[in-house]
This record gives C-alpha cells, structure tokens and sequence, in this order.
C-alpha cells in the first residue's frame, strides 16, 4: 500500500489518508532460526487485512494510537485474552519507530503470542518513496506512513486454542454468529 502514492504530492487537507487491503504474503522461510518450524504458526505463505495511513508528523503518534485501538477491539471481539507489548527500541526494525505488538494467550502452549502488530514508521517509507504534502506555498515535506495487521490466520489459531470445549468442538465468539458463523465447530462430529 505504501508505494500506491510513490512520487506523490499529496493533499494536504486530504490527509489522513487510511487504507485497507486485503494481500497474500510470502516470507523466504516458514521458522525463524529454528523456532515455528512446524504447524500454523510461522508459514512461508499466508493471507492478511493490512491497515494503512499517510499523514502529517504532527499526526502520527494520534494516526498509531487510532490503529492499535481497532486492532484491540477486534480482539476484544473474538474473545480473546492479550497483551499489548510496547516493542523495545532495540527490537525495532530498520524502518519502524515504535512498534506495538497484541499477543493472544495460546492455552496449548501457555504463553502469549503476537497475532497483530502496527508501526509508526514516521518518514523513512514516504523518503524512499518520495511521498510528500506540501507544507505551505513553498515548503514540501515528506509524510509520515504508519501500518497496522487487522487480521492474519493467526487468530484462527487463538481462537482454536482458546475456545476448544471438551467434547473437541470449538465455541465460536458470538461477534462472528451474526457473519454467518455457527455457533460451535465440529460438534457434529464430536457428537458421533
């Protein structure tokens, strides 16, 4: 999304421009050094519901704080236990100055684990992408970017682990029932 306005001067007063999109992502290994290197959790292809927003510096620490709160409420609505970890400065990446990570309580593993992230990335996308509002009649600037993951198949896995009832079926959170989701999964089958 981020390149979607490259060599751009953009509208000052269209600003905050917020994005959605839908994409299938690729990593070159499905484990890092070893770890995830079997299951669901850590695969080399998988499908998500990225968030995207262009706008001013002054807004981006504002623009963050908006894309973390709907990142929690959809946790919130499927139910599930998190955390939201502030990522050290030293664990950031080249590109991102502060970084928030939600990690959903996995009962299979008895820890918690990250299902979303969103990174103020401030200018470093917009100058290498020569993204830019104009300021004021003569001075141009770069925008600042920020990104957030609404939704990966790692939710899939948290709400699998959490909700497993004994009888093998899965209880479905009630926020999906009015999209068409049962009730439960595989009770049914459990019953048989």
């Amino acid at each position: 999304i981020a390149a979607m306005h490259g060599g751009e001067i953009l509208d000052t007063d269209a600003l905050p421009l917020r994005y959605a999109g839908y994409s299938t992502c690729f990593r070159r290994e499905a484990g890092a050094a070893g770890k995830d290197t079997r299951g669901m959790f850590r695969v080399h292809q998988f499908d998500k519901v990225e968030m995207f927003v262009f706008t001013q510096p002054e807004w981006s620490r504002e623009e963050h704080d908006r894309l973390l709160e709907i990142e929690e409420e959809l946790v919130q609505e499927l139910e599930l236990p998190y955390r939201v970890v502030n990522i050290a400065a030293g664990d950031l990446g080249a590109s991102a100055a502060k970084k928030y990570d939600i990690e959903a309580w996995f009962p299979g593993q008895q820890r918690y684990r990250e299902i979303t992230s969103t990174s103020n990335t401030t200018d470093y996308q917009a100058r290498r992408l020569a993204i830019r509002f104009r300021r004021d009649a003569k001075q141009l600037e770069p925008v600042h970017t920020l990104n957030g993951t609404a939704v990966t198949g790692r939710a899939m896995i948290a709400l699998l682990e959490n909700f497993q009832e004994e009888d093998g079926s899965v209880g479905i959170p009630s926020a999906l029932h009015e999209f068409g989701a049962p009730r439960k999964l595989g009770a049914e089958r459990a019953r048989a």
